[in-house]
């Protein structure tokens, strides 16, 4: 006799067998309950999904001796034979190859007025239904509208859009959901167990993920393996098979960029090449690895679920606590477009190599609103362009000296106690609003910082940052204080003020600003140049 591949094998035989389509086959087996069985279904998904299964087995329920049923009896001639393809009633054509209006006509037109010649219904199952041409739709939409009773048809397809709405609407539409990779895994465990096939399940969920839905393909997958390998199959065997990534190399890369080590993320893409492996798959299954990474960091208690074989887990949980979820979108979105780039890359190797030094790179970017707190500097909205920045080495910044401040009025001990909170907590907002104040006066219940009238930027970033100062002027009084920042009018001078001086010599304003201590703290931060400088 000759072999049988698994895929045939193990076609389910009943609706239970179908894995992963449960609410498909709920309503099938209700509508055979009650006998609301419709005269036209569209069955749609991705390929390996159990369109055609499920159409043979709603033409056995419909047609087998103890029906119509909800659970045909598989050993009646209608069952066997609709299961082996030789039914005379039961009628499979495959669109592509039938296309013209002409072959509708004489394949099913022609024959709807003939009754069955043994079974209750005439079935016809026209698979990639989304094949046919526009005469052909033409030409059967009036036979799917009023089909003779006797008639159902059950159509197949992988691209529902390309199906004309008239079509659908006198169908009842059943989308087949992608099967989950755990279900494809548990159902290859059942299969390799009953084949007395010895294999991990670490290499089972690689052929899972492999198969992206199709339970088909992982079966033919499977099958590919042990033609391979033998009755006993080890991960390294479907790597090499397939062509897969095996998950080990990909923590190893994840683990190399982590520690920023150049020469092992090298290593390991000489490991890659050698292996044979596509290098835009590598950047893709680098992508899915980055997703799973991102599923553990939102929700630790998913870190047991999902597509992950048992060795994987712990792993995964560890290299996730290394990363931000910022640092994970970030590498998302590289992985994605060198996937991209590598295959239009004349080199794909070098490509594949600075697209894993460019994410060591990224971790280092930082939330320019984070920089800015850890300054002490006031919070601002900053434009999406500016969001992140990135000193190409580590900087320490040391606070910038105090600039002096003017002559002020006779004040309580409330006064050095909040600057010195405020220069200890928000030293860059100290050097470039606060020490900036032409006077500062306190009262028991108030502390007024007054600006000179060209300053009113420097106004309201302390009006912005106001709450907080209230706040910690608060704790150091043991009672309430408010904090007012107030501008004199520069239009309206007081009577005793003295006539304007002379106009000053000419001034060197790129020295003034050099020799600025605040000027000097943002350079040390923001790799710049000052060009010019203008006084306002």
């Amino acid at each position: 006799m000759s072999y049988q591949v698994l895929a045939r094998k193990w076609r389910p035989q009943r609706f239970d067998d179908i894995v992963g389509q449960q609410a498909v086959t709920r309503t099938l087996r209700n509508a055979l309950t009650s006998g609301r069985v419709a005269h036209a279904f569209v069955f749609a998904g991705q390929r390996g999904s159990g369109k055609t299964t499920t159409a043979r087995i709603l033409a056995r329920a419909l047609n087998c001796v103890k029906g119509p049923t909800a659970d045909p009896c598989g050993e009646c001639d209608a069952c066997l034979e609709i299961a082996q393809g030789r039914d005379i009633d039961v009628l499979e054509i495959d669109a592509a190859s039938h296309t013209g209006i002409d072959n509708i006509r004489e394949v099913i037109i022609s024959g709807l007025s003939i009754t069955p010649v043994r079974n209750r219904y005439k079935v016809f199952i026209i698979d990639e239904v989304h094949q046919l041409s526009a005469p052909s739709f033409n030409a059967l939409l009036k036979s799917i509208e009023e089909p003779p009773a006797h008639v159902v048809f059950m159509m197949a397809t992988t691209e529902l859009h390309k199906i004309p709405d008239t079509i659908l609407s006198r169908s009842q539409v059943f989308e087949f959901r992608t099967i989950p990779a755990t279900l494809i895994a548990a159902q290859l465990r059942m299969i390799a167990d009953a084949e007395g096939i010895q294999v991990p399940d670490a290499a089972l969920a690689l052929i899972a993920r492999a198969s992206e839905g199709s339970m088909r393909d992982a079966q033919s997958s499977l099958d590919q393996v042990i033609s391979f390998a033998g009755n006993t199959i080890a991960a390294e065997d479907v790597s090499t098979v397939l062509g897969l990534v095996g998950r080990d190399l990909l923590f190893d890369l994840i683990e190399a960029v982590v520690a920023e080590d150049g020469p092992a993320a090298f290593a390991l893409a000489d490991r890659a090449v050698e292996a044979g492996h596509d290098l835009k798959l590598v950047c893709r299954e680098l992508s899915r690895a980055v997703r799973d990474l991102m599923i553990v960091s939102v929700d630790p208690s998913r870190a047991g679920d999902g597509e992950l074989a048992e060795g994987e887990r712990e792993r995964l949980t560890q290299l996730a606590s290394r990363f931000s979820r910022e640092d994970l979108m970030r590498a998302f979105d590289l992985l994605s477009k060198a996937e991209q780039d590598i295959r239009t890359a004349s080199h794909p190797r070098y490509q594949f190599e600075m697209v894993l030094l460019r994410w060591m790179h990224v971790r280092k970017l930082v939330p320019l609103t984070e920089l800015m707190e850890q300054m002490g500097g006031a919070p601002r909205t900053v434009a999406p362009s500016t969001r992140t920045v990135a000193p190409s080495q580590p900087r320490t910044v040391a606070p910038a000296p105090l600039a002096p401040l003017a002559p002020l009025a006779p004040v309580a001990p409330l006064k050095d106690s909040l600057l010195a909170e405020i220069r200890a907590t928000k030293p860059f907002f100290y050097n470039t609003v606060v020490a900036q104040a032409q006077k500062i006066e306190v009262a028991p219940d108030r502390v007024t910082f007054t600006f000179l009238p060209a300053h009113r930027a420097l106004r309201e970033q302390l009006e912005q940052a106001r709450p907080w100062l209230e706040a910690a002027a608060d704790k150091l009084a043991g009672r309430k204080v408010l904090v007012v920042a107030v501008q004199p009018d520069a239009a309206a001078p007081s009577a005793a003020t003295p006539p304007p001086p002379a106009p000053p010599a000419a001034r060197d304003l790129k020295a003034e600003a050099m020799s600025s201590s605040t000027v000097q703290a943002m350079l040390d931060v923001f790799p710049a140049e000052i060009r010019d400088v203008e006084e306002m």
